[in-house]
C-alpha cells in the first residue's frame, strides 16, 4: 500500500493497477440563517470532480460534467454529477485502470471546480478529496487532501499521475486557482499548468 502526500513528492505506483480519487462536500447555509439558510443547505451547492487526460501538454479528454467514459473503453470513468454534496461517502468519482490508458497519454490530472454558475467553495464546507488504491477490487484510501478553507479560488488540482515508462506516479498537488465558470477551456488550461 502507498502512502501519498504532497510533501513525499511523486508515489510509485508499482502494482497499483486501478486508482480512484473521490471529492466529498457538505452543503452550508453560509452566513443566512433562518429560512434562507434551511433553503440553501437544503439545495446544496454544485462541485465537480473532472479528470483531464493529457497527451504531452495537450488535454485530450476530459471525464466529468456530461463525459463519463471519454476513452469508451472503462480505462478512465467518472461516477456520474452529484449536484448539491447530500449524500454519505464521496459525492463524485473517477476511477483509472493503468493498462487500458491508451498509450498516447502521458498524465491524467484531477481537478475538482465549482464550474457550474451559481457554484462556489464557500458554498460547501469539509470539502476533502481521497485517494483510493483500488487494485483488485478492494479500496484502500491512501489519501486525504484538504484544501485550505481561506482559498477564495474556485478550483482546485488535486493530483496528477504521471506516465513514466511502462510504470506511473502520483503526486499530490492541492494547488488553488480561479478558472471561469463554464468554459472547459478555461478548466484545461488550469489543469495543463499544474
Amino acid at each position: 500500500m502507498i502512502t501519498l502526500t504532497k510533501e513525499d513528492g511523486p508515489a510509485d505506483l508499482d502494482g497499483v493497477t486501478h486508482l480512484s480519487i473521490g471529492v466529498s462536500w457538505d452543503p452550508t447555509a453560509g452566513s443566512s440563517g433562518g429560512v434562507l439558510g434551511k433553503l440553501r443547505r437544503k439545495t446544496g451547492t454544485d462541485l465537480d470532480l473532472i479528470a483531464v487526460a493529457m497527451q504531452g501538454g495537450d488535454p485530450v479528454r476530459l471525464a466529468g460534467l456530461d463525459s463519463l467514459d471519454p476513452m469508451g473503453n472503462g480505462s478512465l470513468l467518472h461516477s456520474g454529477d452529484n449536484q448539491t454534496g447530500h449524500g454519505d461517502g464521496d459525492d463524485e468519482t473517477v476511477t483509472v485502470e493503468f493498462a487500458r490508458l491508451p498509450a498516447p497519454i502521458t498524465s491524467v490530472v484531477f481537478v475538482a471546480a465549482a464550474y457550474k454558475k451559481g457554484s462556489d467553495f464557500q458554498k460547501a464546507r469539509n470539502i476533502s478529496f481521497k485517494v483510493y488504491d483500488a487494485t483488485g477490487g478492494s479500496t484502500q484510501q491512501v489519501a486525504d487532501i484538504w484544501p485550505s478553507l481561506l482559498s477564495q479560488d474556485n478550483a482546485c488540482a488535486v493530483a496528477k499521475a504521471v506516465r513514466v515508462g511502462g510504470a506511473w506516479k502520483l503526486e499530490v498537488v492541492n494547488e488553488t486557482g480561479k478558472v471561469k465558470q463554464g468554459d472547459e477551456h478555461a478548466l484545461m488550461r488550469f489543469a495543463v499548468s499544474k
